[in-house]
């Protein structure tokens, strides 16, 4: 890796860790609290070390695909870092509003836009960072899982 794009993930890759750490920190238990135990979960819900793997194979991906596209623009870019922000702020929101406040459809909501985003980012920037996408899949992915996983339990309970 460059140095310009190596200093650019090393940021982007300490904001998504940030991200990681207050989402953490806004679940109040989450996996292991007796409210969601007690969920009628989906069957293909993966093990809880599932989501820790997940979750840092996600923020690294993420942080080497917006290291990539930031070198396109310049990296104040605003549009670009809104887009970013607002990624940041719907993914730490679901875990306070799923986890902590039992909100399980208002998160859905949450979890969808977070999904539509990535969505947007993977294929409005296609033509920018052209092989560089592959990296934004593995949240694309996860998103959509996650989602259904949210879905299945504001549909079943």
């Amino acid at each position: 890796m460059e140095n310009n794009k190596l200093v650019r993930f090393t940021i982007f890759l300490c904001i998504n860790i940030l991200a990681l750490g207050v989402g953490v920190l806004l679940m109040d238990n989450g996996q292991t609290s007796p409210w969601y135990a007690s969920l009628n979960k989906a069957p293909w819900t993966p093990e809880g070390w599932v989501f820790g793997a997940a979750w840092t194979t996600v923020m690294i991906s993420f942080a080497i695909y917006m290291a990539a596209l930031s070198l396109n623009f310049p990296f104040g870019f605003k549009p670009l870092m809104k887009l970013y922000a607002l990624q940041w702020f719907l993914n730490v929101s679901w875990n306070y509003l799923f986890f902590n406040q039992h909100q399980t459809l208002i998160a859905l909501i949450f979890i969808v836009s977070l999904w539509l985003l990535i969505g947007y980012f993977t294929f409005n920037y296609i033509k920018t960072v052209k092989y560089y996408t592959i990296f934004i899949a593995p949240y694309l992915i996860w998103m959509t899982i996650a989602a259904s996983l949210n879905a299945y339990i504001v549909f079943n309970n």
